[in-house]
């Protein structure tokens, strides 16, 4: 396929800082979609476990919704509705761009089911004596799950969320769908400016591959440290 192809790098030294920039704004939505996904998961996870039916009916429903749902769509739904959302509710000017906003929200809600799947088996792991002798100390349901039960389901869970982490790195990628300037998309722009848009995607591809393995070994190490306490 490459056999008469030749490779020209020249436009990455020079592009480097541009790539770098788009690198942040995928750190950052990783970094705020595993916070919000995680708060939010958890209060979805413990809906799920609710005795309240409806409650439980309602979390179920919101993780399956979510989890049956492709990612870009969920993206090219924020990107077309959170504009006008945030246009009308904190005034600003027709236009704005909320782009980035828009992909914050979106892989917030998305990953947050995700994350509410992971807890939840996390909270399950966790022997039902742990809630019982909570309350037999005194301790509401809310402070048992606060200082007993949760405490111990995050350290049994913690190799699984930081590996859903590192997959959400990896789906930034797909903000490509509104434009934003993210790492692909901006090797993507550079790519297509200069005529050189092998050398840019192989370029990503490799960077994404150093990151992730390196972050992978770092979570199996970590691991194999918490299966050895």
């Amino acid at each position: 396929m490459f056999g008469s192809y030749e490779f020209d790098w020249s436009s990455i030294p020079g592009s480097l800082n541009f790539l770098g920039q788009g690198l942040m704004v995928s750190l950052e939505i990783t970094a705020l979609a595993i916070v919000a996904g995680i708060v939010w998961g958890t209060l979805l996870a413990m809906a799920r476990l609710s005795s309240i039916k409806p409650l439980a009916w309602a979390a179920a429903g919101y993780v399956n919704l979510f989890r049956a749902i492709p990612l870009v769509m969920v993206l090219l739904w924020f990107f077309l509705i959170v504009p006008k959302f945030l246009e009308s509710f904190l005034g600003l000017p027709p236009g704005s761009d909320v782009r980035l906003a828009s992909a914050m929200i979106g892989f917030a809600l998305f990953e947050s089911a995700y994350y509410a799947e992971i807890i939840r088996a996390g909270i399950q792991s966790v022997p039902k004596g742990q809630l019982a002798a909570a309350h037999a100390l005194g301790m509401s349901y809310p402070q048992a799950m606060l200082h007993v039960v949760l405490p111990q389901a995050f350290r049994n869970m913690v190799p699984l969320l930081l590996t859903q982490a590192i997959i959400l790195f990896q789906d930034t990628s797909l903000v490509y769908v509104s434009a934003l300037a993210d790492f692909f998309g901006a090797a993507y722009k550079v790519g297509d400016r200069d005529g050189r848009l092998v050398e840019l995607v192989l370029f990503a591809g490799a960077v994404y591959f150093v990151l992730c393995f390196a972050a992978s070994q770092a979570v199996r190490h970590f691991q194999k440290r918490l299966q050895g306490a």
